[in-house]
């Protein structure tokens, strides 16, 4: 085991132990990692700060789960996607699934990422529809395939494969219009 892993389980066995220090210090370490993951799913800023505060606590009140053996941090990604799709699950936000082909635009030029800023092209996604960024985001971003997209989500298969595409191009026509409005 190396130093660095090392002084990351000393860490956590001393939040096992309450100490609060070692609460925050974990907090501090892994934070922005996590921020930047419920962003992903979030519809603002203060929506993915909310998350993340209540995936911290899921993750500190099940800490003891933790068995040291594979790494942390995706024991701690895990817990923050399932906290956001969560939130994303609550009665306010159903239905994210439907009625969105006023996105759609057909026949879009490939070339338009290479001329944005990576921060413009994360605004863009953030802006698509709650059903088609979760499934981008889960997918594209997060790595899952569709079978385990559609088991976290309780959708079928190709339900995600369709909305992914539907993602894809809702995003190709936004990167598009925000190149246009550059030039």
């Amino acid at each position: 085991m190396d130093l660095r892993t090392q002084r990351l389980h000393d860490l956590i066995r001393s939040c096992l132990q309450g100490q609060e220090t070692a609460y925050k210090e974990l907090f501090d370490l892994f934070s922005p990692k996590m921020l930047a993951l419920c962003h992903r799913y979030a519809k603002d800023k203060y929506e993915a700060e909310d998350w993340l505060q209540e995936g911290f606590i899921r993750a500190f009140n099940n800490l003891k789960s933790f068995k040291f053996e594979g790494s942390f941090e995706g024991w701690l990604r895990r817990i923050m996607i399932n906290n956001a799709l969560r939130n994303l699950n609550k009665p306010a936000r159903k239905n994210t699934f439907a009625g969105l082909e006023q996105y759609l635009d057909p026949g879009v030029d490939a070339q338009v990422l290479h001329s944005l800023a990576a921060e413009e092209i994360i605004n863009v996604v953030n802006k698509l529809p709650d059903g088609y960024r979760t499934i981008f985001n889960l997918n594209v971003v997060e790595g899952y395939s569709h079978k385990e997209i559609s088991e976290l989500l309780g959708i079928n298969e190709s339900t995600s494969r369709s909305q992914l595409v539907k993602a894809k191009r809702a995003l190709r026509n936004k990167l598009r219009k925000l190149l246009k409005l550059a030039v």
